[in-house]
């Protein structure tokens, strides 16, 4: 027999997910709230240098001196602005690949500004590669995401690499109960819609727009990584994935 959350048959998750995704990106790019090109993907919307700049006036993240933040285009301005705060900053290697799967960013020690270091491209010229032996304890974690709602549920695109860092860095104790988890959004992807959850996902616990910040209530983490959750396949594509489940 499927095992049920909230009424959801779990083997129906996915696709109900993958709905919400839907609805998502077309209320998003109908609304003008972000380029066509989005659908998709993380958005890159309308807006973000704002939402940046609202980011920044918690106290939250003022008080921060770790943050990790996801490496798409949306959160560009997050991430130099984590730089030009004197921040240190991790991002996920792309596909979380090798067994250093973060850069490490130190504003400290950077070679080009600021918002040349937080491109994709400046990250992979000029950060070092470290893994999560090597990390500190993160105060805020910068999470992409396709589609919140105000409990603080939250969906990404799909390939399920932002869940399995945060699942990843619980399971090391870097992200614990003092760690915020933040979903800088369009107001468009800020839903009414119920979205499922299973053990391994994450909520946030500030949904910030270009215009407002939302605090969420309904906190909750994985509580580490969910190895039945994942294939075979899943692990033996990330290399830290393997090579913990093989000293399990």
């Amino acid at each position: 027999m499927a095992a049920i959350w909230n009424g959801w048959r779990l083997t129906d998750i996915d696709q109900a997910k993958q709905a919400v995704r839907e609805r998502a990106w077309r209320r998003l790019i109908d609304g003008g709230g972000a380029p066509a090109d989005s659908y998709g993907k993380i958005p890159g919307f309308y807006g973000t240098p704002a939402t940046a700049e609202r980011l920044a006036g918690l106290d939250e993240w003022q008080q921060a001196t770790r943050i990790k933040a996801d490496p798409d285009r949306a959160q560009l301005p997050t991430r130099t602005r984590a730089l030009e705060d004197g921040r240190l900053l991790y991002t996920a290697v792309p596909r979380m690949a090798g067994l250093e799967p973060f850069f490490l960013l130190d504003p400290e020690t950077l070679t080009v500004p600021a918002g040349e270091a937080a491109e994709k491209k400046g990250a992979a010229q000029v950060a070092r590669r470290i893994g999560v032996e090597a990390m500190r304890p993160i105060d805020t974690v910068v999470c992409g995401s396709v589609a919140v709602n105000r409990s603080g549920a939250r969906i990404g695109k799909g390939a399920g690499y932002s869940d399995l860092e945060v699942a990843l860095l619980v399971e090391a104790g870097l992200v614990t109960a003092s760690t915020v988890i933040v979903a800088p959004v369009h107001a468009l992807q800020v839903l009414e819609d119920e979205i499922p959850e299973t053990e391994h996902d994450f909520s946030v616990d500030y949904i910030v727009t270009p215009d407002e910040v939302i605090r969420c209530t309904n906190r909750r983490r994985p509580p580490g990584l969910v190895w039945d959750d994942l294939t075979a396949e899943e692990i033996a594509a990330i290399p830290v994935l393997a090579a913990q489940q093989r000293a399990r």
